[in-house]
């Protein structure tokens, strides 16, 4: 009996060793979803579920172990290994062995009053100040049962003078069926005219394009991507007049979901000189291909595309867009200089066409020329792809349809200038440093001192994107230090939480303050007895 009671008493300290090493929902899972999943899972999210609660994790807990290890989730389909791309979306090794413990070791929840603020998405945008143009589409009502929607609607810009574009975005009436979002302007009319003639109003269908060849791409959207910005006295021209032409992919099993996604425009000054990006198929298969765009039934096949040395002029590239549709497996694209470096853009292994998007470089790259500027893609139209459309098989060729195929690489570039090679677009990426439009978290930030009211104990929540040494202080009304909580100490990267007493401070109202190398951070609290 008593070994018996030994073996209990042995197991159950095994099992409290276990739980102490476990990693808790509550100050190491939960800032790692809010900072990198919760943009698509949370309620009206364009994601199938939420993962805000420890309820939401707890019951996706093994599907996230294994998609997080597989690098399916969060969708960031550029391999990361090929080339840095500006706002990747990925976790570190770290963070998916933090998921993985939490997922083997029973899910604990830990102290909820520990955990980050649960993350608020508006659908007022996420780029601050007023948008200088703000464009929406009509109240429509998604009609995709079987099959996806392209549907596209025009709105008249009523602008009196070209301006510049500088950054946009897209905000989705309903994210649960919006899937991608691409913009164009129109200033011939015809748009508005297969507008006028449609019989699915409003707007009218569309898949390829907006049905003008004369269109200009302005940008896109897809889940998960940042606003598309330029840096500063860089933006795309936005003619007098023109119309505003929006194509929303709504996706099967949206029908009768109600949407009113609308764009808004921030313009360059009207005061200086802005140079003009634009947006172009520069590779695409109507013109650079190796063979014609043909795939037939139960073969692979692959394919490359060139622009030749001596076409382009000296150009700074911005960003890169790839598209293929369902048979496409890989897709990579690349310069050859004419030193005979390759300057490498993108590399997609694993082409979804459910997860596309435009994807900006860290820093401004450099084609000059006598570059020759390539794709190289990869098809696969038997029944070992997923995707094809097709059961049996069935040859697959260039079109504008799903089930045709495409090989087209966009290119967001400006003529060259000297020295913007040296432009950063991301400087986390870049230097080490926070970017605008990183994650829910990024820099540094004091995310919240709880109570607040205070009566004894405060719980203080911080996160640093890199270690760092700080200070943590109490400063009454008049600036003066009354209490010190922590001296010039080694705060983690990542999201931190302390726990400090205010006892028998007088009640009143003070200043909390959080000082790094960096910068001071500080919020008011209020102590009460």
């Amino acid at each position: 009996m008593v070994k018996k009671l030994l073996l209990l008493a042995g197991g159950a300290l095994l099992q409290l060793g276990a739980n102490a090493t476990t990693p808790d929902w509550a100050t190491k899972v939960a800032p790692i979803l809010y900072n990198n999943c919760t943009s698509c899972h949370h309620d009206g999210g364009i994601a199938p579920f939420g993962l805000l609660t420890y309820s939401d994790a707890v019951l996706y807990a093994t599907s996230m172990k294994a998609d997080v290890n597989s690098h399916k989730m969060p969708p960031w389909p550029p391999d990361a290994s090929y080339s840095r791309l500006a706002h990747q979306r990925i976790l570190s090794a770290t963070d998916i062995a933090t998921i993985t413990a939490w997922a083997d070791g029973g899910t604990p929840q830990g102290n909820p009053l520990l955990a980050p603020p649960v993350p608020v998405y508006a659908n007022h945008g996420v780029i601050p100040g007023t948008p200088d143009l703000k464009v929406k589409i009509p109240t429509y009502t998604s009609t995709a049962a079987t099959g996806d929607v392209y549907q596209c609607f025009v709105v008249p810009s009523g602008l009196l003078a070209d301006r510049y574009i500088s950054s946009f975005e897209a905000i989705p009436g309903n994210p649960a069926c919006v899937h991608h979002v691409l913009v164009y302007s129109d200033t011939t009319g015809t748009c508005a005219g297969l507008q006028a003639a449609s019989t699915t109003p409003p707007g009218y269908p569309d898949f390829g394009g907006v049905g003008s060849n004369s269109a200009v791409l302005l940008g896109g959207w897809v889940p998960g991507s940042m606003p598309m910005s330029y840096p500063h006295g860089f933006g795309v021209r936005l003619a007098a007049h023109a119309d505003i032409v929006i194509q929303i992919h709504y996706p099967a099993g949206t029908a009768g979901m109600v949407d009113s996604t609308e764009i808004h425009f921030f313009f360059t000054p009207t005061t200086g000189t802005t140079r003009n990006v634009s947006i172009d198929p520069l590779l695409e298969h109507d013109l650079d291909i190796s063979a014609p765009l043909v795939i037939p039934a139960n073969t692979t096949k692959s394919f490359s595309e060139e622009v030749p040395a001596g076409i382009l002029p000296d150009l700074t590239l911005l960003g890169v867009a790839p598209h293929m549709h369902l048979i496409g497996k890989t897709i990579m694209s690349y310069s050859i200089l004419p030193s005979g470096d390759t300057d490498q853009y993108i590399n997609i292994k694993n082409w979804d066409f459910h997860w596309q998007g435009f994807y900006m470089f860290p820093k401004l790259k450099k084609i000059p020329t006598g570059s020759r500027v390539r794709a190289e893609a990869f098809y696969d139209n038997t029944t070992a792809n997923p995707e094809n459309p097709h059961s049996p098989p069935q040859t697959v060729v260039a079109g504008e349809a799903t089930t045709n195929e495409m090989m087209i690489v966009f290119l967001v570039y400006t003529r060259y200038q000297t020295g913007d090679e040296n432009i950063i677009v991301d400087s986390g990426l870049v230097l080490g440093t926070a970017e605008q439009f990183s994650n829910y978290y990024h820099g540094q930030q004091l995310l919240e001192v709880r109570p607040n009211p205070a009566i004894s104990d405060i719980v203080i929540k911080c996160y640093l994107e890199d270690a760092d040494r700080g200070d943590i202080v109490l400063r009454d009304m008049q600036g003066k230090v009354v209490k010190q909580f922590m001296v010039n100490e080694l705060i983690p990267t990542g999201y931190s939480v302390f726990t400090y007493s205010v006892n028998g401070l007088p009640a009143g109202t003070y200043s909390l303050e959080l000082k790094t190398s960096q910068q001071i951070l500080s919020q008011k609290l209020v102590v009460v007895h």
